[in-house]
């Protein structure tokens, strides 16, 4: 394939991730429907200052166009009975999300406290920073000297070198979706 296959397939690709007809991207981009089609059957080979004048219509630079993966690579879509349950405490589940993830740059946890669940008397500390929403019950949330009572809809977002600690003190199970740094080996 060369490269002036490459940029109409990409130039084709682009403008329908970001949900753009030819029509739309020509009016916003000032060209002809015609010359982005054309472009895009690899019929006609850009300038640098044609594509950049396409491109500012998306908006997005010359070096984001070459340089975006526009594929995926590995998992994206990730079923319920597909995430494992990384907690090691017997009331707490924590399923995470996207373990076969390569390079991940966070962590996002599914994560339940039966009643009377406790991450523990010692208090948690380690690298990176974490947050989440409260989607279902509640949860006791100590953070330093700070000790709050979460209900649905509240959050927390704090650096997760200060001792932290959560205890599900209520009658139902507490649900949390949350995100962290992931740990480094």
């Amino acid at each position: 394939m060369s490269n002036n296959e490459n940029i109409g397939q990409r130039l084709q690709l682009v403008r329908k991730i970001y949900g753009l007809t030819q029509r739309a991207l020509s009016r916003r981009a000032g060209v002809t429907n015609g010359a982005i089609s054309l472009i895009e059957q690899n019929r006609v080979s850009p300038s640098i200052s044609s594509l950049k004048k396409i491109l500012d219509g998306i908006p997005m630079s010359i070096s984001e166009f070459f340089t975006l993966d526009l594929v995926p690579s590995g998992e994206v879509f990730f079923r319920d009975h597909e995430l494992p349950d990384i907690a090691v405490g017997r009331k707490i589940t924590m399923k995470l999300l996207g373990l076969p993830t390569k390079s991940r740059m966070m962590q996002i946890l599914h994560e339940y406290y039966e009643p009377g669940a406790d991450t523990g008397e010692s208090m948690l500390r380690h690298d990176g920073e974490e947050g989440g929403v409260v989607v279902c019950g509640t949860i006791q949330l100590t953070v330093g000297d700070k000790v709050e009572i979460l209900s649905v809809g509240d959050g927390y977002y704090f650096n997760s070198q200060l001792p932290h600690r959560f205890v599900n003190n209520s009658d139902e199970i507490c649900e949390i979706i949350s995100a962290n740094s992931p740990p480094t080996f």
